[in-house]
């Protein structure tokens, strides 16, 4: 095993549930998927389900090739389908294929809005785990996470793709990589899959045609660990629904900093105020030999 997965591995074990807190962010790993080269074979969902004891569930036929209609607390990693026209006039038909699975954003809104400590984790390398043995099953993660990934199980535990992280840390790459035919599925270092992407995007604009070809790498989470090399980078939506401006909810930050600080000044004001009523006034006491007036007496 290399230095870096050492480091990987090393980093990996010991990372707290606030990212980049006390934790060195070398080095990031990332995923890229080239929706170019992806032919729909649908390995990398077969390969996910196999790694991750995963059970297989009956599909669900919506006049296309697509295996499900989303993602599920089952099932981690789902080939989207969508016959598109760029043009808007029927002559230039395209079937944009997307590997759809968590992005394991830089600045993750599923962790920014759980309220469980340990719940879930960003490990130093950019990966975001869940642990379900801390979860409460609040659900405000799925409410945090602008891609729609996180999904309820049976035992109200909540599930997602953990990009293979056990794999990972032991220097290997994640099992949906592992079984890609084409070779659209890369895996490596953010700053190497970015530079890759980039390079494939050029030769797109350059030698295919595809004159908004590039890289999806959202800045409103601040980066992702899963890039996108797309024929049009400048309507994501096409590729089944991929948004184009992601970004926590306000409303997600809204509760998390100031009412969260609001309500803990009110509850310190509130022990504030009886420890002072105490001082002022001293204990409550009741006198025993007082005689409570029986219903109906003057007392």
């Amino acid at each position: 095993m290399s230095q870096a997965n050492l480091e990987i591995r090393r980093i990996s074990a010991h990372a707290g549930p606030v990212p980049g807190v006390g934790v060195k962010r070398e080095p990031e790993v990332a995923k890229l998927i080239d929706t170019t080269t992806c032919i729909g074979c649908k390995a990398c969902e077969v390969a996910c389900l196999e790694w991750n004891n995963l059970s297989f569930s009956d599909t669900t036929f919506q006049n296309s090739y697509q295996t499900m209609p989303e993602t599920a607390y089952n099932f981690w990693n789902l080939i989207k389908f969508n016959e598109y026209e760029p043009d808007g006039d029927g002559g230039n038909l395209m079937l944009l294929m997307r590997k759809d699975q968590c992005m394991h954003c830089e600045e993750p809104g599923c962790l920014i809005a759980c309220p469980a400590d340990g719940a879930i984790v960003q490990y130093a390398n950019g990966i975001v785990d869940f642990q379900q043995d801390a979860c409460i099953g609040c659900g405000y993660c799925i409410t945090g996470c602008p891609f729609n990934i996180p999904k309820f199980g049976p035992s109200r535990k909540v599930f997602k793709c953990t990009l293979c992280s056990d794999r990972v840390a032991e220097g290997l790459e994640p099992a949906c990589i592992k079984a890609c035919p084409t070779g659209c599925l890369h895996f490596g270092t953010k700053d190497e899959m970015k530079a890759l992407g980039e390079t494939r995007a050029l030769q797109l604009r350059e030698q295919s045609g595809f004159a908004h070809a590039g890289v999806y790498d959202p800045s409103g989470v601040g980066g992702t660990h899963v890039l996108y090399v797309l024929h049009d980078a400048t309507n994501p939506e096409a590729y089944g629904g991929l948004p184009s401006n992601p970004h926590v909810p306000w409303t997600v930050w809204l509760w998390k900093k100031p009412l969260k600080w609001l309500g803990n000044l009110a509850m310190v004001g509130g022990l504030l105020g009886v420890f002072v009523h105490y001082l002022r006034f001293g204990p409550k006491t009741v006198e025993e030999d007082q005689e409570v007036p029986k219903k109906g007496e003057q007392p």
